[in-house]
């Protein structure tokens, strides 16, 4: 496991952020964690934009999850905040989006309780007065290379 921290002032630089990790973009689990409005699909709009969405991209929060294909990767971006029973998922076959060519971004992953395997990499945003902390803990070889990404891009201090 490692794990690194960035400062992120504002909503642009968390856009910037997630355009930086798309350089490391592979199949995988990232959960996004932080209090509502800290961020989580900023940081994911940017990871897709990076990846070349042109498209709106929302938080699925009642959609629960939003596809974007690209060549050669299927982008999941789960929101699920509104999930009060991880039976849920099983209903709308989350384990079915566990491909071998699926990276998945998932917002409030404590929601799925033990339906979710271990993330690759696991994103913590606490929200501070000047912005936000955003911690990287990656857990895999798939969770180093985003992090590695945004560290190449000059987004992360090595």
């Amino acid at each position: 496991m490692t794990a690194h921290c960035v400062h992120v002032p504002d909503v642009e630089a968390m856009e910037g952020l997630g355009r930086c990790m798309a350089g490391g973009a592979c199949p995988g689990v990232v959960f996004l964690r932080g209090e509502l409005g800290a961020g989580k699909t900023t940081l994911a709009r940017g990871l897709l934009r990076g990846l070349g969405e042109k498209g709106p991209v929302r938080s699925p929060t009642f959609t629960l999850i939003e596809p974007y294909p690209f060549e050669g990767l299927c982008v999941y971006h789960l929101d699920l905040y509104r999930v009060s029973d991880p039976a849920e998922l099983e209903l709308i076959g989350v384990r079915d989006y566990l491909g071998e060519d699926a990276l998945l971004l998932i917002e409030w992953p404590e929601r799925a309780g033990p339906l979710l395997p271990p993330p690759d990499l696991a994103v913590d945003i606490a929200v501070t007065a000047h912005g936000r902390d955003v911690r990287f803990e990656s857990h895999s070889p798939a969770g180093a290379r985003l992090v590695e990404a945004a560290r190449r891009a000059g987004c992360i201090e090595a």
